[in-house]
């Protein structure tokens, strides 16, 4: 069974936090702080394996990476935490804990789902001229974590769709080396199946996907669960049955352009190669007929409309060659959305996506003599240190003084004693 979807649980590990030290040696006088940094924790990163299949080794799992190790004294710094790496099949997408959308297609491609968090500074951070012997270092923060859904979609230049029953599978079993299931009732596939052309110059990789019935698009059948397989295909091969046991040809070939439609990808504006299957049921003069009356319905809108037999092998040579020359040589490239939905343009692998306004404030009247202050910097500031050392405290205030934080507290009505609620935190300040 083809495992195209996983749901899995990440978390970065936390950061270590600083430590709080002097030197204590016989013969130093005023030796001072010497508390080192808390390690960063590690991050949870995705990296492309071309020797995975599919997801199925992704199911149900949690993922939490090493968190960093505390600081220690004589200025030791904690080591920072392992990245834990999850192998992924070429062409798996997601969407990170921080809302960046990945999509994976080259081998050794990375990209993080959860960052790790940052390690607190020790007491050696805080000396100054005037602060010499600080009390207090930052705690590490929590790494991000959260669930995550995998999705991954076949990296095939051509998808071949229709009917089911239309004799995709018996085409690929013919054009390809791949050995698919073939039987004569529906939905003999059940998960798509790659194979690959290959000639003197070039690879083509061909991909049978379970058959669409009229309401696919909406849940029915099986081929709602793989359309999203053809979206990264560059052309369609549409299979047409031309005696089929239920139907008519057209009514066919317009219900699945229907669902293509209704998916509202833009598949149905991907290039189209009609092929008329099981023509050794029909006398040659027949088959001609069926072709010329397809080409006066449909026109422009396809490459072209050949008519093959899997099991005479009639028109496969054409069909090859037609799929070789109608095939772009070289696919665009996938394009890469930012968390504010607009296009990335980029060459590196790596890309650091920050929430817009993660440094801002906002100051709000709650209750009567209570203010909520608002804003990721400053949450993170409270997150940093102990609010029960007094030197942590004096500090802290010290830092909302600088960034204007009293500043806007006493704008917006504040006086001395007023509750004080921050993220999870609430206190009175005086």
């Amino acid at each position: 069974m083809l495992y195209d979807k996983a749901k899995i649980y990440v978390e970065g590990g936390g950061g270590g936090n600083g430590c709080v030290s002097f030197r204590r040696e016989a013969h130093v006088p005023r030796g001072g702080p010497d508390g080192g940094d808390g390690g960063h924790g590690g991050g949870v990163l995705l990296e492309c394996d071309p020797s995975r299949r599919d997801l199925g080794a992704l199911r149900s799992k949690h993922f939490r990476a090493e968190r960093g190790h505390h600081g220690e004294g004589s200025n030791k710094h904690g080591a920072r935490g392992a990245d834990l790496v999850i192998p992924v099949p070429p062409g798996t997408q997601a969407v990170s804990v921080a809302g960046a959308m990945i999509d994976l297609t080259e081998p050794g491609q990375t990209a993080v789902l959860a960052k790790g968090g940052r390690g607190g500074h020790g007491n050696k951070r805080f000396s100054t001229s005037v602060r010499q012997a600080p009390r207090f270092a930052e705690k590490g923060t929590a790494g991000e974590s959260g669930w995550v859904e995998l999705r991954l979609k076949l990296l095939a230049d051509a998808g071949l769709i229709g009917m089911p029953n239309a004799g995709k599978s018996s085409l690929l079993s013919r054009l390809t080396r791949a050995d698919p299931k073939v039987a004569d009732y529906p939905f003999t596939t059940l998960e798509p199946v790659l194979g690959t052309i290959e000639t003197a110059d070039r690879q083509v990789v061909l991909a049978d996907i379970p058959g669409l019935i009229e309401g696919a698009a909406d849940g029915a059948g099986l081929g709602h669960e793989f359309l999203a397989h053809v979206e990264r295909c560059a052309m369609l091969i549409h299979v047409v049955e031309l005696a089929p046991s239920e139907g008519e040809p057209l009514d066919n070939y317009r219900a699945v352009r229907a669902e293509l439609e209704a998916r509202d990808t833009g598949l149905e504006e991907l290039p189209e190669l009609l092929v008329l299957s099981k023509s050794d049921l029909w006398t040659e003069a027949d088959t001609a007929d069926q072709v010329a009356e397809w080409d006066r319905e449909l026109g422009d809108s396809v490459l072209g409309v050949i008519p093959v037999s899997a099991a005479t092998g009639a028109g496969l040579d054409r069909l090859t060659e037609s799929i070789v020359r109608f095939v772009p040589e070289e696919a665009s490239a996938p394009v890469t959305l930012g968390s504010d939905g607009i296009e990335v343009d980029f060459e590196a692998e790596h890309l650091t996506y920050r929430p817009k306004g993660e440094g801002g404030y906002s100051v709000e009247r709650e209750d009567e003599g209570a203010f909520r202050i608002h804003g990721h910097g400053v949450e993170v500031l409270f997150e940093r240190f102990d609010l029960a050392n007094e030197e942590a405290l004096a500090y802290l205030e010290t830092r909302l003084t600088e960034i204007g934080v009293m500043a806007e507290l006493k704008r917006a009505g504040f006086e001395s004693g007023d509750e004080i609620r921050v993220g999870e935190y609430e206190f009175e300040l005086y």
